[in-house]
């Protein structure tokens, strides 16, 4: 598994001199919100910023703050066009001229290096967004590096898990799919073969009892059960519905499938019409009409992010009775 601290971690050791590039502040309707940020080195980029002009932008402004000063020193002594070997040439592009109302300051704080730009997302950039933007940027030192991982390790710590049981096709679509989300992926399956050429963001477990995974899944993880073995679909859905903490559990299959599941759950597993309810069947809903797996995963992550932002929105809003005694306090 390749998670993104690691390739952070990995950009930071092997992009030489490195700028962090930070959404400050914002007003309006911006493309990324406050404390969004990229990472900028004289050849690659980490991250985004929102793209479009904003970001050509701030990567222009940046990789001028990577070039030192005896650099440019030896830059303004040369011929124009001539570029020394390892001296990294600024993005060439029509965002590097300041349009009215764009504001750029350079600001010298000892050792330390940053900039600081004020952008309006408007026609003198050529975007429509509408609102503005105050972007940060500042070369990385080893304290500030630091910084970041420690802050990255502390968001993957966060990232709600999305618990897939199935590595067949549909399983493997939907893994890759879900994999380029903020979330902690795993996929489950009883065998070794289905769990060969996963990407290398998803975590795997092998496991011949695949429902202890519910069990053990922290609180407000996401549950999708599409195994090759309807019976160890049944058994893993009912355990998932007994988690009342999930943010999502979903069972691939048709109609039939679900009111089969119901018949079971309800006579044999213990289970009940409120828990029923919460199942997801099938996955992805049923409004298009395309059976291939690419499709299903693409509807069904789509879903699932739904279901986990709906989750993590319910559980920070203040209960009812909280607010009741705040406001009676």
């Amino acid at each position: 598994m390749t998670s993104k601290v690691q390739s952070l971690k990995a950009f930071l050791g092997g992009a030489g001199r490195v700028a962090l590039v930070e959404v400050a502040e914002t007003k309006g309707s911006t493309p990324r919100e406050k404390g969004a940020f990229m990472l900028v080195s004289g050849a690659a980029i980490f991250g985004t910023i929102g793209g479009g002009q904003l970001e050509y932008m701030a990567i222009d402004k940046a990789r001028q703050l990577l070039i030192s000063p005896l650099e440019r020193e030896m830059a303004a002594e040369r011929p124009e066009g001539v570029v020394s070997e390892g001296t990294a040439r600024a993005s060439s592009t029509a965002a590097a001229t300041p349009p009215d109302g764009f504001a750029a300051t350079l600001t010298p704080r000892g050792r330390d290096v940053s900039a600081t730009l004020d952008i309006p997302l408007g026609p003198e950039i050529g975007q429509c967004c509408g609102g503005r933007v105050e972007v940060l940027i500042r070369l990385i030192d080893a304290a500030l590096a630091q910084e970041l991982v420690a802050a990255a390790d502390a968001e993957e710590a966060q990232l709600p898990h999305v618990y897939i049981f199935g590595g067949g096709h549909v399983g493997r679509a939907l893994a890759s799919a879900v994999a380029l989300l903020p979330v902690r992926v795993v996929i489950v399956e009883t065998r070794a073969e289905a769990l060969e050429g996963m990407p290398h963001a998803v975590e795997t477990s092998l496991t011949p009892m695949p429902e202890a995974m519910v069990r053990e899944a922290p609180a407000g993880a996401a549950f999708v059960v599409l195994t090759h073995d309807h019976a160890l679909d049944f058994l893993i859905v009912a355990e998932a519905l007994k988690r009342r903490d999930a943010a999502y559990v979903g069972m691939i299959g048709s109609k039939t499938k679900k009111a089969t599941f119901r018949n079971w759950f309800l006579k044999s597993a213990d289970g009940s019409e409120a828990e029923f309810a919460r199942l997801v069947s099938p996955i992805g809903g049923d409004a298009v009409e395309d059976k291939r797996p690419q499709v299903i995963a693409a509807l069904a992550a789509a879903e699932i992010m739904t279901a986990l932002a709906a989750h993590a929105g319910a559980r920070a809003a203040p209960h009812p009775v909280s607010r009741g005694k705040a406001i009676a306090g």
